[in-house]
C-alpha cells in the first residue's frame, strides 16, 4: 500500500514524502487506517518495521484536522534515547505542520528540567517521555492532561522488563478515560496481555511474526572463554577496512575494557553507558550515525530503539538474554539489501542461550574455535550442565559434637 492511497492530510503526505517514504511497512498498513477510525490497538511488531510512523503518521493526521492547543498526545517510553528518536522523527514528519512536541527524560541538568517545564506548560501537543521523569514533572502539578486524546505504550515489554509497570499505572491515573490507546511491543507475553486488559477497550490484535534476520548477514559465532574475548575482537578488526562497527557487552567494565582495546589499534571508537551525562550519551549517538567515530561499544542500553543504518559489523560480545534481542540487534546490520556481518561469542555458561536463538531463527550458525595464538576454545556442549559445582562437604553443616 502506498501512502497516497491512505487519503492523509496534504501536509502530513508532504512531510512523508519530504522523509522518502513511499510504501507502508506491513505495520504501517495494519495499524494506520485502525487508528484513524479511533479504535484502540495492541501490535507486535519488532525494532526496525517502521511502528514509530504507524502510530505518529495518524496522530498528526489527526491533529492536522483537529489542531489543540494543549497536550493531545503522550507517548511513554523506556529510554530516554527513544524518546529522542521518536521526537526526531516526529520533527521530520511535522515540519509542514504547526505541531509542537517535547521528549521528557531524565539525565540532564537543570537547565533541561526547566526546558521541559516550561515546554509542558505552554501546552505542547505531543509529549514524549520516559514514565520516571514524567512522574517527577506530575508530582509538581503543573501538568495537566484534561485535554489529552492519545496514550501511546512503545516498547512496553521493555518498560515492563525494566520495572515501569507501577509508573505506568501511575501516570494512566492522571489520564481521561475516554481516550485512544494505542499498545506496541516486540513480545507478547502474558504480563503485556495483563497490562493490555487493563488500559485497552477492545483493541484491535495486530500481531506480526518476528522476523528473521535479513540474508544479506553473514551470521557466525566463536567459541571463547571470558579471558580471550577482548584479544579476540582485536584480532577481528585490527587491519580490516570496516566504517561501522557496534559491538554490544553486558557490563560498562567490559565496554570500557573493549573501546580501550580498540583505540590502541587506531580506531575511533567511542562507549555508551549509564555512568555517562545525557549530553555525552547523546554527542557519542549523533558522532557515530553521522560516521565521526567508526565503532560504538554500548551496553544493553541500546540494543533497541536506535535506528542507525549502514552498520558493518555487529559482535555481540556476550550472549544476549533474551533470543529476540539477538535479531534485534544483528538487524542493525544489512539494511535496506546490504550486507552486514554478525558475530556472537559464546563461552560455556552460554550455550543453552545460544541455543535458543538458533530455534528462534530456525537455522544453526557456523561455530569457529578460538584462534591457537589467542588460547583454547571450550566445547559446544549446549546440553551439558555448565554450573560450577560445590563442595558438598565444604557447605554441609557438621552435626554437633555430643
Amino acid at each position: 500500500m502506498k501512502f497516497k492511497e491512505l487519503n492523509l492530510h496534504q501536509d502530513v503526505f508532504e512531510g512523508i514524502s519530504s522523509m522518502g517514504f513511499e510504501e507502508a511497512t506491513p505495520i504501517q498498513e495494519n495499524a494506520i487506517p485502525s487508528i484513524l477510525e479511533n479504535k484502540d490497538i495492541i501490535a507486535c511488531a519488532q525494532t526496525g518495521t517502521g511502528k514509530t510512523a504507524a502510530y505518529l503518521i495518524p496522530i498528526l493526521h489527526k491533529l492536522s484536522t483537529r489542531p489543540s492547543t494543549s497536550i493531545d498526545t503522550l507517548i511513554l517510553v523506556p529510554t530516554r534515547e527513544l524518546a529522542l528518536q521518536i521526537d526526531q522523527q516526529l520533527e521530520g514528519f511535522s515540519y509542514f505542520l504547526d505541531i509542537s512536541s517535547v521528549a521528557i527524560y531524565g539525565g540532564g541538568d537543570a537547565d533541561t528540567w526547566s526546558n521541559q517545564k516550561n515546554a509542558i506548560l505552554k501546552g505542547t501537543n505531543i509529549l514524549i517521555a520516559t514514565p520516571g521523569r514524567l512522574i517527577a514533572h506530575l508530582n509538581f502539578g503543573y501538568v495537566k492532561f484534561d485535554n489529552l486524546k492519545h496514550l501511546i505504550l512503545d516498547e512496553a515489554d521493555r518498560m515492563l522488563d525494566m520495572g515501569f509497570n507501577d509508573d505506568i499505572m501511575k501516570i494512566i491515573k492522571h489520564l481521561p478515560t475516554e481516550r485512544q490507546t494505542l499498545m506496541f511491543s516486540a513480545t507478547m507475553p502474558d504480563k503485556i496481555r495483563t497490562m493490555a486488559k487493563k488500559t485497552l477497550q477492545n483493541p484491535v490484535e495486530i500481531n506480526l511474526a518476528l522476523s528473521k534476520p535479513a540474508e544479506g548477514i553473514l551470521q557466525v559465532a566463536y567459541l571463547v572463554y571470558d579471558e580471550n574475548k577482548v584479544q579476540l575482537i582485536r584480532k577481528l578488526v585490527e587491519g580490516k577496512d570496516l566504517s561501522s562497527i557496534l559491538i554490544f557487552s553486558a557490563t560498562k567494565k567490559n565496554v570500557k575494557k573493549i573501546t580501550a582495546t580498540l583505540k590502541d589499534v587506531k580506531f575511533v571508537a567511542n562507549e555508551i553507558h549509564s555512568d555517562l551525562e545525557q549530553a555525552e550519551r547523546e554527542q557519542v549517538l549523533l558522532d557515530f550515525r553521522n560516521r565521526k567515530s567508526q565503532v560504538l561499544v554500548a551496553t544493553d542500553i541500546v540494543s533497541r530503539g536506535i535506528d542507525i543504518t549502514g552498520i558493518d559489523l555487529v559482535i555481540n560480545f556476550d550472549v544476549p538474554g533474551d533470543a529476540e534481542d539477538y535479531v534485534h540487534r544483528v538487524g542493525r546490520t544489512a539494511r535496506a539489501q546490504s550486507s552486514g556481518v554478525a558475530i556472537t561469542f559464546i563461552n560455556e555458561a552460554d550455550m543453552g542461550k545460544f541455543q535458543k536463538i538458533e530455534e528462534l531463527i530456525e537455522m544453526q550458525l557456523i561455530k569457529l574455535p578460538t584462534p591457537k595464538e589467542i588460547g583454547e576454545s571450550p566445547e559446544y556442549a549446549p546440553g551439558k550442565d555448565r554450573r560450577p559445582k560445590r563442595n558438598f562437604y565444604k557447605h554441609k553443616k557438621k552435626p554437633a559434637k555430643k
